[in-house]
């Protein structure tokens, strides 16, 4: 088996990601008052511990809304365990215990929605200005969009609802640039299936001579951090193996909705 060249101890991710946790209590039960900040001040310490910042809530009698920030570690099942399990823990020292319902959503959200997202990576070809037209007629075959991924419907599951959306970005290594048709063939068919092989939706995608911008779906076991060295991985052994990239990447979340919906509810 071949050994992977990019692994979460050599990479330096730069990251901005942000989700929100929505709970509800389990039928014919209403949750308790929201609780004081020293409450919040224990608990916001435990969640530290997680990697999750809490950066906002909004608690009524029948929906707790949580937002945070986390790093790229965190994968949405770990995110959605660690938010609803230490909440539910505090409150039953408190000495309110509450049961949750099995039922909660998850959603990624960011400074752009996804409509902007999307169209901030198909114009990248255009945005370059390459002066030699056939180049970039080329590079536009390599701008692939995919009509039947729906970014703004859930990825449904036992446990909930999950809007997990990425913008993805790759740099090359060294300040090399891509140039041959040959060589965005099989970058672009690794993507794909590293794509399919995990259980990632590709939105869009844009090959450039020297990054990569995709904005995708992933899998809900996976934390930005784990697709992107997927990625990273297997399109480097596409290319015999060899380190293509820089070590690092970028991930930035997403959706329908904007982080000013949640400023003052902290």
């Amino acid at each position: 088996m071949t050994t992977p060249i990019y692994n979460s101890q050599h990479v330096q991710p730069a990251f901005h990601l942000r989700y929100t946790w929505t709970g509800w209590p389990t039928d014919g039960t209403l949750f308790p008052k929201q609780p004081d900040e020293p409450f919040f001040q224990e608990l916001d310490k435990a969640w530290a511990t997680d990697c999750l910042k809490r950066i906002s809530t909004q608690w009524s009698a029948d929906q707790i809304q949580l937002a945070f920030s986390t790093t790229a570690s965190v994968s949405p099942t770990l995110f959605v365990a660690r938010a609803k399990g230490r909440l539910q823990h505090a409150l039953r020292l408190a000495g309110t215990p509450v049961k949750f319902s099995r039922k909660v959503s998850f959603r990624s959200i960011g400074d752009n929605h996804s409509a902007d997202v999307q169209a901030y990576i198909t114009q990248q070809v255009d945005k370059e200005q390459f002066v030699d037209p056939r180049f970039a007629a080329m590079l536009n075959r390599f701008t692939v969009i995919d009509e039947s991924v729906t970014l703004d419907q859930p990825s449904e599951s036992n446990s909930g609802r999950y809007w997990y959306n990425l913008h993805v970005v790759l740099v090359v290594a060294d300040r090399a640039r891509f140039r041959n048709e040959a060589d965005f063939e099989k970058l672009d068919r690794a993507l794909a299936g590293t794509a399919a092989k995990h259980g990632y939706q590709l939105s869009v995608r844009a090959w450039m001579p020297d990054h990569v911008h995709m904005a995708l779906r992933g899998n809900i076991n996976e934390s930005p951090e784990e697709i992107a060295l997927a990625i990273m991985n297997n399109t480097a052994y596409a290319m015999g193996q060899n380190s293509i990239w820089q070590r690092g990447f970028y991930a930035g979340t997403f959706s329908e909705y904007d982080v000013r919906a949640l400023r003052g509810r902290v």
